[in-house]
């Protein structure tokens, strides 16, 4: 069965759900490709998101499930904290932290479209004895990034599903906070963020 990068989307069950995108088209399928090419290696460093997104954006680390820093490119079963130009949860240790769920890829320069998708997911403080989530979303929420090409276009998007604010089982700080940053996150947070990173990654330059 031919494989699609929406394919592995989340189904969308509760909360809400967003969607940002960004697309280039190019004279030619060679032209595409190499786009692809970057924007695809782009996504898989995380490290570097801040500099694809500019100035004013978050910071991303890649870790390993321990919370020790990372280089390279992300993997399956990989970390990230991310650090929000807001105060930061307790639960996190100012960090939100998420996990790389998945990575999927198909195709290549002969086919018509190719892809690489990502699906990440908020968890525990990996640096903590603690199973509170440590991020302003529940773990039902997900993100998945994908990068495409379908002939001579390219494409880059955030899917974020069942995007619901982390406000159970954390303490009152964290309730308050979480749900402040989650009603706003569309407009005021990960938002413009989202928006600035999928133009990043299709933007020239090197990883």
């Amino acid at each position: 069965m031919e494989k699609h990068a929406e394919q592995y989307i989340p189904e969308q069950q509760t909360g809400r759900s967003t969607e940002f995108s960004e697309e280039r088209v190019f004279d030619n399928r060679n032209a595409a490709h190499q786009c692809f090419e970057t924007a695809a290696a782009k996504m898989l460093t995380v490290n570097k998101w801040h500099e694809y997104a500019g100035p004013g954006s978050s910071k991303f680390c890649l870790t390993n499930n321990q919370g020790d820093e990372l280089a390279g490119f992300a993997h399956e079963g990989f970390y990230f904290s991310i650090d929000l130009p807001t105060p930061g949860s307790d639960a996190g240790d100012g960090l939100e932290w998420v996990m790389i769920e998945r990575i999927d890829a198909a195709g290549d320069a002969k086919t018509d479209e190719e892809f690489l998708a990502m699906t990440i997911r908020p968890v525990p403080n990996p640096k903590k004895d603690d199973p509170t989530i440590a991020h302003f979303y529940k773990d039902v929420s997900t993100n998945t990034f994908i990068v495409k090409r379908i002939g001579n276009k390219v494409s880059a998007c955030v899917y974020g599903r069942n995007e619901t604010p982390n406000n159970g089982e954390v303490d009152l700080h964290d309730k308050i906070r979480n749900t402040l940053i989650a009603l706003t996150a569309r407009i005021g947070l990960s938002g413009p963020q989202w928006k600035k990173l999928v133009k990043g990654l299709l933007d020239d330059g090197a990883v």
